[in-house]
């Protein structure tokens, strides 16, 4: 039996300990030329997410691996290079290197007629090479891809340039420009911030009210509030009404800081996790405007009938799931949701795996060390899965209470309470 883990991440290198620890025999193909996924500084002429100004939005004590946690030097919410740090030093640490090919491109992942899986990959050098393998797990993120809206009204004329945060590194590279910044999701509000400090003028343009959350409350991080007991006991009513309660505490209105008010509760979309973006609008130093309407050489004009003179335009819009090596239907299906069962098992095809493929509101590293141990014990048969009819249950059951709550997205259907789901794949860990 040989395993194929993709990816050499967070979620990779949990999959790769969990599988040596469990004695199974495995390949980890990683396309960067080192570990450390989203952490790792990108290489020059790469694109990633990793800017520099990223931190941590996740207390380092339950973002760290539990069999080797993060220094005790880190602060609790270490920058990405202290991440990337800690990262390669686990990988060691864990005796996975020699499992690890860098620079490897995953090409194709195609179940053969047998029930085994061909992959196809390509080296740095350029080689293709084409092997088999009993079980493959997919551990490659999904913030590779970046989504970009419709470009507004003359958008052809803009003399400035317009990126997505995927391109985006450091806020040097603005200095004295005039930038507006489009979203209101993490990556916008730590985006915007950053810049602040060097543009001339930092507009950020907001299209739907999110709710903004400190790192903290009550002076504890908000994964150490989800996973505590008095919070897990709470229903959903009440955790809204508890954490809606503390924010009108902590920050006011968002309309009083020029921000439109959410249009739905808290925990029905995702929320934005940032200490800094208040402050630097109460500060002066970030401007909030509503959506663009249109922009005219170097104007950006916003639906307010207001407009600024800019340089540069950064849509910070996220990302689309995307597996290109995979056929289309996995696990994305026909209404553009992801159909796993437990969110990591394809129910018709045997043999693939999905870890990290969920959103917590908290850390997501416990969440991916239960999702690789479960698989550990899966492919070497100390748990087994039910028949495909009653995974398929599973997943219709999630998916309706999933859009219940969220709606009908592609990004609410990886949506996970932490201690629920915790519990959730314990129990499957347990079956035989």
């Amino acid at each position: 039996m040989r395993l194929c883990v993709i990816g050499a991440g967070l979620s990779g290198l949990a999959t790769a300990h969990a599988l040596r620890t469990a004695g199974v025999d495995f390949v980890c193909l990683e396309q960067a030329g080192d570990v450390g996924g989203l952490w790792r500084r990108p290489e020059a002429g790469e694109r990633g997410p990793g800017y520099l100004s990223l931190h941590l939005n996740t207390a380092k004590n339950l973002t760290g691996y539990a069999d080797h946690p993060m220094p005790t030097s880190y602060p609790l919410y270490p920058r990405h290079d202290q991440i990337a740090s800690y990262l390669r030093a686990f990988a060691d640490w864990a005796g996975i290197r020699d499992r690890i090919e860098l620079g490897t491109t995953v090409e194709s992942v195609r179940r053969d007629a047998d029930g085994a899986w061909t992959v196809v990959s390509r080296d740095a050098e350029g080689t293709v090479s084409s092997r088999t393998f009993s079980h493959v797990v997919v551990a490659s993120g999904h913030n590779s891809e970046p989504s970009m809206p419709e470009l507004p009204r003359g958008a052809e004329t803009f003399t400035g340039t317009i990126r997505h945060s995927l391109d985006y590194l450091d806020g040097g590279e603005f200095d004295g420009q005039r930038v507006v910044v489009v979203g209101l999701g993490n990556s916008a509000v730590d985006i915007a911030a950053d810049l602040s400090r060097h543009a001339e003028l930092t507009v950020l343009s907001v299209r739907r009210g999110l709710h903004i959350m400190p790192k903290q409350l009550f002076g504890m991080a908000l994964d150490q509030i989800a996973d505590a007991a008095w919070w897990v006991s709470m229903s959903l009513p009440e955790q809204r009404r508890f954490i809606e309660q503390a924010l009108l505490v902590a920050r006011g209105k968002l309309r009083d800081h020029g921000l439109p008010e959410p249009d739905h509760p808290v925990f029905s979309s995702a929320v934005t996790i940032s200490d800094e973006i208040l402050s630097r609008i109460r500060h002066g130093a970030v401007t909030p405007k509503p959506s663009i309407d249109s922009l005219d050489g170097d104007r950006v004009l916003f639906t307010d009938g207001t407009s600024v003179q800019a340089d540069a335009i950064v849509y910070c819009t996220g990302y689309r799931m995307s597996f290109p090596f995979l056929e289309p239907g996995s696990p994305i299906g026909a209404q553009g949701l992801v159909e796993l069962y437990k969110r990591v098992v394809a129910p018709d095809l045997p043999g693939l795996y999905f870890v990290g493929l969920v959103r917590p509101v908290g850390s997501i590293t416990r969440l991916v060390e239960a999702q690789a141990q479960w698989i550990a014990r899966l492919v070497t048969g100390e748990a087994v899965l039910p028949d495909e009819e009653l995974m398929r249950k599973e997943i219709a059951t999630y998916l309706s209470g999933v859009a219940g709550q969220y709606g009908q997205r592609e990004g609410a259907s990886v949506q996970v309470n932490v201690a629920p789901y915790l519990q959730e794949l314990r129990e499957e860990y347990a079956s035989r």
